[in-house]
């Protein structure tokens, strides 16, 4: 039966670790998930904050495990720095703390992106993280560079558990510097700005789905989009139960929102 709060929705904008799968392991409902969207007549898109990883290497674990899409209907946290660094920093140099994936971007969007005399820094959920790329992050940070945080993730679910994001390395450049980055992606306004303008759709036609409270549901408070938990990935019954935001809707993995569509 379907649950009249979903009658308006038009775009599912998901969230992939700890929604969709869980480190390299699709969940076993996904597939069917995004059957039902389509034959109810909706359209779907992914969204990660996870900036360890760029575009093309999303697709390619997509491809993997049997999802196809247009690489339009991947949207990524680093996109949303991206396009925003254009505006207000065109052409400036910068020192990324983060993977090579995220160099790649930044050298395609027209940013240096390992100047260590750079005009600003950058933080991002860095797997190759070394000391040296986090001194000269200080260092630059002391000297009065703004620094940005892509996504402020304190944790990664992965198989095993999790592991540190980039809100934990911009804890501790924080503890160093005493500067507290700025960030974007979810549940920054920067990133459901985006999200509305690369979709089309209007807020209450657009359906946010994850499984962090202070991420994928803390982007839509305030606004008409609807917000939907998940309880596959980080959130428990206590955090949920704990927590001041509160998702419009909480299922226990997509196979029961498929369920309601």
């Amino acid at each position: 039966m379907g649950d009249p709060r979903l009658s308006r929705i038009k775009i599912f904008v998901l969230d992939m670790d700890g929604t969709i799968y869980l480190g390299d392991r699709l969940f076993p409902f996904t597939p069917g998930f995004l059957r039902r969207v389509e034959e109810t007549g909706r359209e779907f898109c992914f969204f990660t904050n996870n900036s360890s990883k760029n575009r093309a290497a999303y697709l390619e674990k997509l491809r993997r495990m049997g999802i196809s899409i247009a690489p339009e209907q991947m949207l990524l946290s680093n996109d949303v720095l991206l396009h925003w660094l254009g505006e207000h920093h065109p052409g400036a140099s910068c020192w990324v703390v983060g993977t090579p994936a995220l160099e790649e971007d930044f050298r395609a969007a027209g940013f240096e992106p390992k100047d260590p005399q750079g005009d600003v820094v950058i933080l991002g959920f860095d797997t190759t993280l070394t000391y040296e790329k986090l001194r000269v992050a200080c260092d630059l940070i002391r000297a009065g560079r703004p620094v940005y945080g892509v996504n402020p993730d304190w944790n990664c679910p992965v198989e095993g558990g999790f592991i540190p994001d980039c809100g934990s390395i911009a804890a501790l450049v924080k503890a160093s510097t005493g500067v507290q980055c700025q960030f974007f992606g979810k549940p920054s306004p920067h990133t459901l700005d985006y999200i509305l303008a690369r979709t089309g759709a209007a807020p209450e036609e657009l359906a946010v789905v994850g499984d962090r409270l202070y991420t994928d549901i803390a982007v839509a408070v305030g606004t008409k989009v609807t917000s939907i938990l998940v309880m596959s990935g980080e959130t428990t019954p206590e955090l949920l139960a704990q927590s001041g935001t509160k998702p419009d809707l909480v299922v226990r993995d997509l196979e029961e929102l498929a369920s309601l569509l």
